[in-house]
């Protein structure tokens, strides 16, 4: 199975556009149903906003939906699905709610409010990878371990746990097209004296962008 990007977890981020506010938020979900509920939750909280605009992206059956909720066509729902599109983002659903200010923004502010609504909240989310990974551990000395950690890091790895007794033990997930080569470049970059050790695989998400505060 190909890796896919999913939201890391769910956010809730404000812009304010003359007057207007945009509450975004974004969820992880895995079928339309969990979908619709977050939307409909969301509109019950918000029942008093102008708008609650909604899309949502899902790998199963490649559903794509959208909605304007009462804003001019083309200025909402479409634009925030863009977002996800753009950023391959998946099985994730997106709500911006609109308290209307008073001052008309016209479409192109609409849309430009409501790409960015959804952009923010995306970007407070974060983005993970879902993928298979190679678990292996890594035994080193104390002054080896910093620079294999960076190796680690350097084969799109991620280091999940440090085990300091006599030595160090890193434990890592890489991967599963590059663990061959990292264990190669290891055992080079050592001259012999380290061994990467294999010790599972899993389909798992890893953050691959950190969520913006």
């Amino acid at each position: 199975m190909k890796e896919y990007y999913i939201p890391t977890g769910h956010s809730e981020t404000e812009l304010v556009e003359k007057r207007s506010r945009f509450l975004g938020q974004v969820w992880r979900v895995s079928s339309e149903e969990e979908a619709r509920a977050r939307i409909e939750e969301t509109k019950k909280k918000h029942y008093n906003a102008r708008h609650n605009c909604w899309c949502y992206r899902l790998r199963k059956g490649d559903v794509e939906r959208y909605s304007d909720d009462g804003e001019p066509q083309g200025t909402a729902g479409q634009p925030m699905l863009n977002v996800f599109q753009r950023e391959g983002v998946t099985d994730a659903v997106c709500v911006v709610t609109r308290y209307f200010g008073g001052i008309l923004l016209g479409a192109g502010g609409l849309v430009r409010a409501y790409t960015q609504s959804a952009k923010d909240a995306l970007d407070a989310a974060g983005i993970s990878v879902v993928r298979r990974w190679v678990a292996v551990e890594l035994p080193c000395s104390y002054a080896q371990f910093e620079s294999m950690r960076r190796e680690v890091l350097a084969f799109s790895g991620v280091v999940e746990n440090v085990d300091y007794g006599v030595n160090v033990v890193l434990s890592a997930l890489l991967p599963e097209e590059r663990t061959e080569e990292f264990a190669a470049h290891i055992l080079d970059v050592s001259a012999g004296a380290l061994e990467v050790l294999p010790s599972g695989e899993q389909w798992k998400d890893i953050p691959c962008r950190p969520t913006k505060d």
